[in-house]
């Protein structure tokens, strides 16, 4: 009678634990599902760092010293035009009375010859006939004339003395000699600042030289090497050109703790720039990324010093991860920036944006002339309660090449 009035008897209970099994498989597939992707998404990050170009290793053999920088010439105003003189009518052939005007006559002298274009120019109309001059007063005239007109001998004591000549086009350092890409350059620095709270660390940007191949490392370490808070590698690379810098692709590598790793890269192509979030802009000429602004920079300053003025600006091209604009830095003043090896001459550069954006990074730079103008300080900052500082640590190491 009661296997009646229960159909299902004994088997409800059987069900029960069937359903508990199928609930308990369904959750160790979801916390291995969970695990699984944790890994992957491990894996993937460390897919990622790989995929950063291979570092180029030198050895460092040497320090380099502070000297003093070339010296550039004086800006010499230009010469004041020469007023032009009309040209003389012929004069009427000599009469008898005039035999000595007829008789050969020995060769002018220099100063002669010098005064002679100011009689006769090119073009010029015909004009009442010229009073005699004689050759006592032509002599004394140039002699007058000669302090704007030095002979060779002379303009190279006053060129020796004044210096070499300044740059004034691309290629052409400061000595007035072709340029000539230094040796593979590493520079080291601490680094204090502020990420929701104070932070110390270290830094280093590292110029390499194959050839004409570069590539620039820019490395950040926040908090203590053993566990640090942030990490983050900055690599460009490129080709060496008359203008420069010519970057072919810049990678980032970010790790944040309790944070996804973040990996972003951008591609220099001939007629464009494919951004980090796959767009395609057009490619300006001089463009530079994050790192190489840095080189590119020192490059232009060596090349023309004259941009280095309190006051003046330098302009730079810039691709970063979603755009490219054109960022102005202004050269605000020359201060001394202290360093454990002695306190250096700097000018210091901020960059101004017309449109400036949240969160965008910026990087206040210190050039110095006495280390090749090299940067000795770096302010990378976010906001005023987010930035980075970087300070030169020691004398920057060179490689054999």
């Amino acid at each position: 009678m009661a296997r009646r009035l229960n159909p299902f008897g004994s088997a409800w209970p059987g069900r029960v634990r069937g359903g508990r099994f199928v609930a308990l498989v369904i959750a160790v597939s979801m916390a291995h599902g969970c695990v699984t992707r944790e890994v992957a998404d491990r894996l993937e990050g460390f897919a990622a760092a790989a995929r950063m170009p291979k570092r180029i290793e030198v050895a460092y053999v040497r320090t380099l010293e502070p000297e003093a920088p070339p010296v550039a010439a004086p800006v010499v105003p230009p010469a004041p035009p020469k007023r032009r003189v009309a040209r003389a009518r012929p004069a009427k052939a000599a009469s008898a009375a005039e035999p000595a005007l007829q008789s050969p006559t020995p060769p002018p002298s220099i100063a002669e010859t010098r005064s002679e274009p100011l009689e006769a120019l090119p073009g010029a109309e015909a004009a009442a006939s010229v009073p005699e001059v004689r050759p006592e007063t032509r002599t004394a005239t140039a002699s007058a004339a000669a302090p704007s007109e030095p002979s060779s001998a002379a303009q190279r004591v006053v060129d020796a003395a004044s210096g070499p000549p300044m740059a004034t086009e691309a290629g052409v350092a400061a000595s007035g000699e072709p340029f000539d890409w230094p040796a593979s350059t590493r520079v080291s620095y601490d680094l204090t600042g502020n990420y929701r709270g104070e932070v110390n660390g270290t830094a280093q940007v590292e110029w390499i030289r194959v050839g004409t191949h570069y590539q620039v490392n820019l490395d950040l370490v926040v908090g203590p090497s053993f566990a640090p808070i942030i990490t983050r590698r900055m690599s460009s690379e490129g080709e060496l050109t008359a203008e420069g810098l010519a970057p072919n692709r810049y990678d980032e590598d970010t790790q944040v703790v309790f944070r996804e790793r973040r990996r972003i890269s951008v591609f220099f192509q001939p007629e464009g720039v494919v951004l980090a979030n796959g767009q395609r802009r057009e490619r300006w000429p001089g463009v530079q990324d994050t790192a190489s602004q840095f080189i590119q920079l020192t490059y232009l300053f060596t090349t023309r010093p004259e941009l280095l003025r309190v006051g003046g600006t330098v302009e730079v091209p810039l691709a970063l991860a979603r755009s490219i604009d054109r960022w102005t830095y202004d050269v605000l003043d020359e201060v001394a920036v202290t360093t454990p090896f002695g306190s250096l001459p700097a000018f210091h550069l901020k960059p101004r944006r017309a449109t400036p954006k949240n969160g965008e990074l910026s990087a206040e730079i210190w050039f110095s002339p006495q280390l090749r103008y090299l940067p000795v300080r770096i302010r990378i900052e976010q906001d005023a309660q987010t930035y980075l500082d970087l300070v030169i640590a020691r004398k920057p190491e060179l490689a054999s090449r």
